[in-house]
């Protein structure tokens, strides 16, 4: 079992990557998503999200994941629309239920299934600056192609992402810090996107 991980500026790109993953036969329940739905193009957020994801009754005739987003609030990243292992585990872990040196409940979760720490605080962060997480645990064999589709020329570059937050000074994700609004994680957003740091 493998988990693979993306990370996207547009909530869209992110709910066409989990649309492609579970196209490829992934099944719903080895995928997540979390993330803000209100990006520049398309701000509706729970089933208003799925339907525009024409995300229907395709994947084992109950529908996908994105049927099944839902509001709820992470310590240090704020609400969120979620669905998924992840978002069960996140919240499971800001309740108390994994404790230990790990910090937040994206963090631990990811961490718990095999992620790098490193690579989980950028997740973090990311999706506490208006980003949006999708997250597949896969077999050996599924591998390549979760790969293929959360590594696409959408998805966040994470070791450029890492290097532009270090240029501002941080260093790990921190839940005691406040909540972006909507406004200012719509401008980080924009802001990042301008960087480029898209996967080549």
């Amino acid at each position: 079992m493998q988990t693979i991980t993306g990370l996207y500026d547009s909530h869209s790109d992110a709910r066409a990557a989990v649309s492609e993953l579970e196209n490829a036969g992934i099944s719903s329940d080895k995928i997540s998503i979390v993330g803000r739905d209100s990006d520049d193009r398309d701000s509706n957020a729970g089933e208003g999200a799925a339907a525009g994801a024409g995300i229907g009754a395709a994947v084992g005739g109950v529908g996908g994941l994105l049927t099944g987003l839902g509001l709820m609030a992470i310590p240090g990243v704020g609400p969120v629309v979620a669905a998924g292992w992840l978002a069960a585990t996140a919240a499971g872990a800001a309740a108390g239920a994994i404790a230990g040196g790990a910090t937040g409940g994206i963090i631990g979760s990811l961490t718990k299934e095999g992620v790098d720490e490193d690579d989980a605080h950028v997740y973090a962060e990311g999706v506490r600056r208006g980003s949006t997480l999708v997250s597949a645990k896969v077999d050996d064999n599924e591998a390549e192609i979760a790969r293929a589709i959360l590594n696409n020329d959408t998805a966040v570059d994470v070791d450029s992402r890492r290097a532009v937050y270090r240029e501002e000074g941080w260093e790990r994700f921190d839940d005691s810090r406040p909540d972006y609004t909507e406004e200012e994680a719509r401008k980080e957003r924009d802001r990042l996107r301008d960087t480029g740091n898209l996967t080549p």
